[in-house]
């Protein structure tokens, strides 16, 4: 399965993704893709919405201490609810959807969900830290939220800017 990110400001990323009903192959098809997909673009977590998929599928794989992803860290979460959360922290977030952007949000230090596994399973997950902030930036991209709209208006007029110019750069070069 070939698959592509959805960039920033393509209205797709803007669009609430469907609940997953059938936990079949196709939906396998698409995990297995989205895995290899994400480390090769640099990401920790992806979206299915994407790679233009609008479910609520989500992929995360945290680097340990040397940097590496190892394949038995990779979490599969699909349907998830928040149950709980807790605490406050900000994080220097970046965004496979928004390429070369980073900025300083505020998220929950802690939260747990409720989620189903590929099988269709139903788990629940505590997390804080950065698989929190992981987590919920995943999430967010399922309600057709981007990492950008947490920002102030001053700050988010400076970004539409800055990621106007940056995409005229990107243009000339290729």
């Amino acid at each position: 399965m070939k698959l592509q990110i959805v960039e920033y400001p393509d209205k797709r990323l803007r669009q609430k993704s469907q609940e997953v009903k059938v936990f079949d192959e196709k939906l396998h098809e698409l995990l297995d893709a989205m895995h290899p997909f994400m480390i090769e673009t640099n990401g920790i977590g992806l979206a299915a919405i994407q790679v233009a998929h609008p479910i609520r599928a989500l992929v995360i794989n945290l680097p340990d201490e040397e940097g590496e992803q190892h394949p038995e860290n990779l979490l599969e979460i699909i349907n998830p609810v928040i149950v709980s959360k807790a605490g406050e922290t900000t994080y220097q977030e970046g965004c496979l959807s928004v390429p070369q952007f980073y900025e300083d949000v505020k998220r929950h230090d802690m939260i747990t969900i409720n989620y189903q596994d590929r099988e269709g399973n139903t788990k629940t997950l505590d997390a804080d830290g950065l698989l929190a902030i992981a987590i919920q930036h995943e999430m967010d991209h399922l309600e057709g939220i981007l990492f950008i709209d947490h920002l102030s208006y001053a700050r988010r007029k400076k970004f539409e800017k800055e990621y106007k110019r940056m995409q005229k750069e990107r243009k000339k070069s290729k």
